[in-house]
């Protein structure tokens, strides 16, 4: 883990509401908008969205939605970037103590069967308007500047070089 961010009942409080947890290599300007959105939500542990937000805004930007879990799961188009509702890893807690609750994870797996470039999980309590936010940017089609490109994504991406 590279990154987690935390969000606690008010700052004085130990118990943790709810985790974001981001590893090496996740696009910054996914992580740049999804904290954007943290700070301009008036209660950051109070999730008002449902979870299909989060499908929705994929596909807004034309991400295809799983055909066995349309309002959970998708996958870019070209199958390299997936997010979807899930069982997340034992570590992955929030004051959320049920077992069994589904957290977001979003992943880049360039080529099947491939090391993941990287992954992000979202606890079961975050809201889910951040993950969408978070989600809206990682399918954004909009240019982005790379001085290095991803190892094993390069015949997956539009370059347009600057001069």
């Amino acid at each position: 883990m590279a990154l987690q961010i935390s969000a606690r009942p008010d700052a004085d409080s130990a118990l943790v509401q709810w985790n974001a947890y981001f590893t090496t290599g996740v696009p910054p300007e996914a992580l740049h908008d999804f904290l954007v959105a943290l700070d301009a939500s008036a209660v950051p542990d109070m999730g008002l969205e449902e979870p299909e937000a989060v499908v929705t805004a994929l596909s807004a930007q034309g991400w295809i939605r799983d055909v066995d879990r349309p309002h959970t799961a998708a996958t870019d188009p070209g199958s390299a970037s997936h997010i979807s509702l899930e069982t997340l890893p034992d570590l992955s807690v929030d004051a959320a103590l049920q077992e069994d609750l589904m957290g977001w994870q979003a992943w880049a797996e360039p080529t099947f069967g491939a090391p993941y470039l990287w992954c992000t999980n979202f606890s079961p309590s975050v809201p889910h308007e951040l993950v969408a936010a978070f989600a809206a940017s990682l399918a954004s089609p909009a240019p982005v500047a790379r001085h290095r490109l991803p190892q094993g994504a390069e015949k997956r991406l539009t370059i347009v070089h600057r001069g």
